[in-house]
């Protein structure tokens, strides 16, 4: 409902044969180009701020360019960048665009070792200067290094000083570019060693050259440019040489898989987009693990390799409620179970009046879990049936069984998302007006002053379009109880690790929290908080120790959501309102493999989290209160 942006998605392919080969059996070249664009436009929900490719092409000879970049901006950039590099081949002969041979010999990005990216900002940098892939250009090919990721670093400042202090010199204080700076730096040192090892064995001109090439381990590269990153990633990257390489955090927090046969190896944020793009079952890809490496060399050998040793594994859990396609087969199951975990607390709120209650969702990604909402609704009206038609005694009449046997869940889709109206107006009246027209509703899917309105959503972090939008158009059905659900639990907590939710301010539960502090005289917890949160600021950040709790202690998850009730109803609805959360054990019990759930329960995977949460804290007190 409320559009959460997210960090990123990855695309790599390495095509393991020649490009004639591709030629003869796919009718073109392209294939890998044209299997990346797939890739990208399948994970376009990862990231519509900007998109861009890098591009390797093998034994180039020199003074030939064989590294290749393209990159755009907004919500078109996957159509915009393919089409540049389509652009380079339209003034070709029939013959020329089928000639493999001259394709290699001549054309831009006719190469075998390509990697994609799909950005949304979560540091408010924007600009074509941000958007992946980076490239740190250099004279020896094996120096060349474009790098993409699905990340967030939690210690930038950290690293910064750090290797500014031994003279690196970044072009902007940005984390991708001071990680460029790093995996740079280390690979150049692995160059070096290699130069240095050819001469003692004599070589010279090209042959050292290719000694470099054919010896490069990116597993030493990544392991001491890598141990320090605190934070979630997925980091790609293409050597000017022809290696490949991809990298996975140590806790597991963002997701990466990968797909070999003897054509083709190839890396992305989510599964299925590999098993539509490439028509191969889910059980043949393969999911990078934490702290581990893909690296691909020149002679398209592929091996995986433990780069960073494995820490406490909290896979983000917002990919499996909200960020992944739904199409994937544990996630779809995983968004359904979500929806059944929610039945007990719905029906505690609505009474368990299934006759006289609507079930509905928000579009378009609580779809899912709605109909695992259904399904548990059915699974609990059929044991009420059952009891019914035992207590009616051994010969009950058909009209009696017609009566029970009739009863069903009641589903229509009440809500229906309109186009985006508040783009093209700032002035606040109007542009409120307008947020509150963004949902449209189906009239008369339910009977005025009766009926119960039970709506799922997948998430509710600020409240903001439920306040404009929702409860006040949904309050025009004349519902007798609005019931909002939510099948994820209460977003409590910022996140560092690559969602944009970073402020205090923005979340509508620590609103709801400070405010029952300050009804029930309570202040002296807030201050407390602060001055531990405070005193911790000198300490190293693995001593830290998240004080935000104390804040939602006194309260029950109940208690909070009914004061965001109060903080969300717009004056004037006329329907009760509630808010129903899914419990932190529902999530775990949904998606036991994904234990990441640090926005929920604080309880954050590295200590860089932790002090990040800490000075979010200090910030919004500082800013609101005078202690």
């Amino acid at each position: 409902m409320e559009e959460l942006k997210h960090e990123c998605g990855v695309a790599m392919i390495r095509l393991l044969k020649p490009l004639e080969y591709y030629e003869q059996k796919y009718g073109t070249w392209m294939y890998g180009l044209n299997k990346l664009y797939l890739l990208m436009e399948k994970q376009h929900n990862r990231g519509q701020e900007g998109a861009g490719l890098a591009c390797v092409k093998l034994e180039a000879n020199p003074g030939e360019e064989y590294m290749f970049r393209e990159r755009a901006l907004g919500s078109g950039a996957i159509t915009e960048i393919f089409g540049t590099v389509q652009g380079n081949f339209k003034d070709l002969t029939k013959e020329q665009l089928h000639d493999a041979d001259y394709a290699k010999k001549y054309l831009p990005f006719a190469g075998e070792a390509y990697m994609g990216h799909l950005r949304y900002s979560t540091t408010g940098k924007s600009g074509i200067s941000y958007v992946h892939p980076f490239l740190r250009r250099n004279n020896w090919r094996a120096k060349n290094l474009a790098l993409c990721g699905n990340f967030n670093m939690t210690n930038v400042d950290e690293i910064f000083a750090r290797i500014t202090a031994i003279g690196q010199h970044p072009r902007k204080y940005a984390d991708t570019y001071i990680m460029l700076e790093q995996v740079g730096h280390r690979l150049d040192r692995e160059v070096e060693r290699l130069f240095n090892l050819a001469e003692a064995e004599g070589l010279t001109g090209m042959g050292v050259t290719h000694y470099i090439e054919d010896h490069m381990d990116l597993a030493n590269v990544l392991r001491t440019s890598s141990k320090e990153w605190d934070g979630g990633y997925v980091i790609c990257g293409l050597t000017g040489s022809g290696e490949s390489f991809a990298v996975r955090d140590p806790w597991g927090i963002r997701p990466a898989f990968w797909y070999q046969d003897d054509e083709v190896a190839l890396l992305a944020s989510e599964r299925p987009v590999i098993q539509t793009a490439f028509n191969v079952p889910a059980g043949s890809i393969k999911e990078l693990m934490p702290g581990q490496a893909l690296l691909i060399n020149k002679a398209g050998k592929l091996r995986t390799t433990q780069i960073n040793k494995v820490r406490e594994v909290k896979p983000c859990s917002f990919e499996r409620i909200y960020f992944s396609r739904g199409s994937d087969v544990d996630i779809y199951r995983e968004r359904k179970l979500l929806g059944e975990k929610l039945i007990p607390n719905i029906l505690k709120a609505i009474n368990k009046d299934l006759d006289h209650t609507v079930f509905s969702f928000i579009p378009n990604t609580a779809e899912v879990a709605f109909y695992g909402m259904l399904q548990g609704l059915d699974d609990y009206l059929n044991e009420e049936k059952v009891q019914q038609i035992a207590s009616l005694g051994h010969s009950p009449n058909l009209e009696e069984l017609e009566q029970i046997l009739s009863r069903r869940i009641r589903s229509e889709k009440v809500a229906i998302k309109d186009i985006k109206l508040r783009t093209f107006i700032a002035e606040g009246n109007s542009r409120n007006d307008l947020a509150a027209h963004v949902y449209d509703i189906t009239y008369g899917s339910l009977v005025p002053g009766v009926d119960n309105l039970v709506i799922i959503d997948d998430s509710i972090v600020r409240g903001t379009t439920l306040k404009q939008s929702i409860i006040g158009i949904l309050d025009r059905l004349s519902p007798k109880k609005i019931v909002i659900v939510s099948s994820s639990p209460q977003v409590r907590y910022p996140d560092y690790y690559g969602i944009d939710m970073a402020k205090m301010s923005e979340f509508i539960a620590f609103k709801a929290a400070i405010e029952l502090l300050k009804d029930r005289d309570m202040k002296d917890v807030i201050a407390a908080a602060y001055r531990k949160s405070k005193d911790q600021m000198g300490l190293p950040k693995e001593q830290m120790v998240n004080y935000v709790k104390d804040i939602y202690a006194p309260f029950t998850d109940e208690e909070i959501s009914a004061k965001m009730v109060e903080l969300l109803t717009p004056a004037g609805t006329k329907a009760k309102v509630e808010i129903v959360y899914q419990p932190l054990e529902g999530l775990h019990e949904a998606c036991p493999n994904h234990r990441g759930d640090w926005y929920f329960s604080g309880d954050y995977p590295t200590p860089g989290g932790v002090k990040m949460l800490n000075n979010a804290f200090i910030d919004y007190i500082e800013q609101v209160y005078q202690f």
